[in-house]
């Protein structure tokens, strides 16, 4: 194969799909969907290895959710427009709350930041 990913046939060029390098890539490779990416000797260990990478990725999605939902409140306050960081506060917290109640984060984590968002947006 030629550099660059590029297969010489003849006088024609024809580039070569290359496998996703991206680690934050979600998507499953064709050797992860198969289930033979663990070194699990038993189909209980295999199970509970799969079902351990099925919640690691649902958790990482309820974790950027809250983040972001965090950021957009942050964002509205430092705008100055009260009525949007006021619904934007009252977004976070629902996300906030069911983050929480989900355990991925402490419920004192939880409440310590919707208290800081609320003097925030009481001191505008």
């Amino acid at each position: 194969m030629a550099p660059g990913g590029r297969v010489s046939v003849g006088n024609v060029r024809q580039t070569v799909d290359k496998p996703r390098q991206n680690p934050h890539d979600t998507r499953l490779s064709d050797f992860e969907a198969s289930g033979d990416k663990t070194l699990a000797n038993s189909a209980q260990s295999r199970k509970r290895a799969r079902q351990a990478e099925t919640h690691r990725r649902r958790n990482a999605s309820y974790r950027s959710m809250f983040r972001t939902f965090i950021k957009k409140a942050l964002n509205a306050i430092e705008e100055g427009d009260r009525e949007k960081a006021l619904i934007a506060y009252q977004q976070a917290v629902v996300v906030i709350d069911k983050t929480a109640g989900k355990g991925l984060i402490h419920k004192n984590k939880a409440a310590r930041h919707k208290s800081r968002l609320n003097a925030r947006v009481r001191a505008m």
